[in-house]
C-alpha cells in the first residue's frame, strides 16, 4: 500500500520540478539560447486592445499591437506577441512592474523619444523576462534574458542596451521563436 503513495507522490514531486523550471525561465538557462537562423519582425496594427492582468487584479489596457515574427529567407511566420505600447515617461517608467503576469504570446514595446543607449532594471516584478533592444531603423542590437530581482529586492541588476525601442516580452520568447540581435522590426507609425 505504501508503494502506490510514494509512486504518486514522486510524480507530483517532478510535475510540481518541471513546472517551476518552465514558469521562472530556468531551462533557458539549462539549454542556452541555441543557434537560429535570421528572421524578421512585423509589427501590424490592431484595432482591439490588448489586455494584461494588473497585481490588484484589474485589467491594464493600451492600444493593442501585434508583433509578428517570420524567418528571414522563406518569410515563414515564427511566432507573433502581442504588445501594448508604453510612449510616455509614466508608461515606461511603470512598464510590466504592476503586470501580474503575461500570456505566453503578450508583451510591452517601450517607445524613447530619441535613439541612444538606455537602461533597464526588473523593478518589483513577478515573472522574468527577454528584454530586446531595436534601433530606429528596426534592427534588434541586444538581448537580455532578465529573472525576476533576488528575493527580498525591489530591484534587480541593469540590462544597458542602445535603441530607440525595447520589447519585453516573456523569458525564452526569443528563443522559441528564434529571435536575434541583427533580426528587423517594423514599427508601426504610431510608434515611430
Amino acid at each position: 500500500m505504501q508503494r502506490p503513495a510514494v509512486a504518486v507522490l514522486g510524480a507530483v514531486g517532478l510535475l510540481v520540478a518541471a513546472a517551476v523550471v518552465l514558469q521562472t525561465g530556468l531551462w533557458v538557462d539549462v539549454l542556452g539560447t541555441g543557434e537560429y537562423e535570421e528572421g524578421t519582425v512585423t509589427v501590424r496594427e490592431e484595432a482591439e486592445t490588448a489586455t494584461a492582468t494588473t497585481q490588484t487584479g484589474t485589467a491594464a489596457s493600451t492600444p493593442g499591437t501585434t508583433v509578428a515574427v517570420r524567418d528571414g529567407t522563406a518569410g515563414e511566420p515564427l511566432g507573433t506577441v502581442e504588445v501594448r505600447i508604453a510612449q510616455t515617461t509614466t508608461q515606461r517608467y511603470v512598464g510590466l512592474s504592476e503586470t501580474a503576469s503575461l500570456g505566453p504570446d503578450e508583451g510591452m514595446l517601450f517607445v524613447h523619444d530619441s535613439e541612444g543607449t538606455h537602461t533597464y532594471v526588473m523593478r518589483n516584478m513577478s515573472f522574468p523576462l527577454d528584454i530586446i533592444f531595436i534601433d530606429a531603423n528596426g534592427t534588434i542590437t541586444t538581448i537580455h534574458h532578465a529573472p525576476t530581482p533576488p528575493e527580498g529586492e525591489q530591484y534587480s541588476e541593469e540590462y544597458p542596451g542602445y535603441g530607440k525601442y525595447v520589447l519585453e516580452v516573456n523569458q525564452g520568447w526569443t528563443n522559441r521563436t528564434g529571435v536575434e540581435v541583427g533580426d528587423r522590426v517594423e514599427l508601426p507609425p504610431e510608434a515611430a
